[in-house]
């Protein structure tokens, strides 16, 4: 059996691996993050973003966080496009593109058909080089040192850090469109959270 320190001292070293990652990007964050904010705030469309593996169950995540504060959103597979789902993407529609490594085919082919598109694109990478990143029209790194990982190659910290750019959008979008608590409710007119927002204005 192994030992309970080594085990609550990996997961110690794994939430600090985490949080210097986050401390690192924090002060990455500048003109392309509120160009990023500007262009989906004032996107006539809806926003769909796209990935694949780890990345794109991050970008599944961020679409639904994004349409439920305010800002419609979609996750598009990034495989699926290529064989129709392609069609999902309209001329005033943003595309939103997650892969750490920049070079994921799949996703790249996507970048590639919204450019042709005429469709603004903000990626979101850990290589401002990569070809994902120079197709964009806006790049977000999430680079990190290493992947919080034995074997330095399973997507954990970066996904993170992939995960907390997409809250911050989320969070920068709800300020810039004064989005409230009644609005939030308006959208979750079922479960616990409407219920607690209910208690929460009742006990007022």
């Amino acid at each position: 059996m192994t030992p309970q320190n080594d085990l609550i001292n990996i997961g110690q070293t794994s939430l600090r691996n985490a949080i210097t990652a986050l401390t690192a990007t924090m002060a990455t964050l500048g003109d392309s993050f509120t160009r990023a904010v500007e262009m989906i705030l004032h996107c006539r469309g809806k926003v769909i973003l796209t990935g694949m593996g780890k990345s794109g169950h991050v970008a599944r995540k961020i679409a639904a966080t994004l349409t439920s504060t305010g800002t419609p959103a979609i996750f598009l597979h990034a495989a699926e496009a290529a064989h129709g789902d392609l069609g999902i993407i309209r001329a005033e529609d943003i595309v939103v593109a997650l892969s750490y490594s920049g070079e994921t085919a799949e996703v790249l082919s996507v970048v590639e058909y919204a450019k042709r598109n005429g469709n603004a694109v903000i990626a979101i990478t850990g290589s401002e080089a990569s070809h994902i990143a120079t197709t964009s029209d806006i790049h977000l790194s999430v680079v990190v040192e290493e992947e919080d990982c034995v074997l330095n190659i399973v997507p954990t910290t970066s996904t993170i850090v992939q995960m907390a750019i997409g809250d911050a959008l989320a969070e920068a979008l709800i300020y810039a469109r004064n989005f409230h608590t009644e609005d939030f409710a308006h959208l979750h007119p079922g479960g616990h959270i409407e219920q607690r927002i209910a208690t929460t204005k009742t006990n007022k």
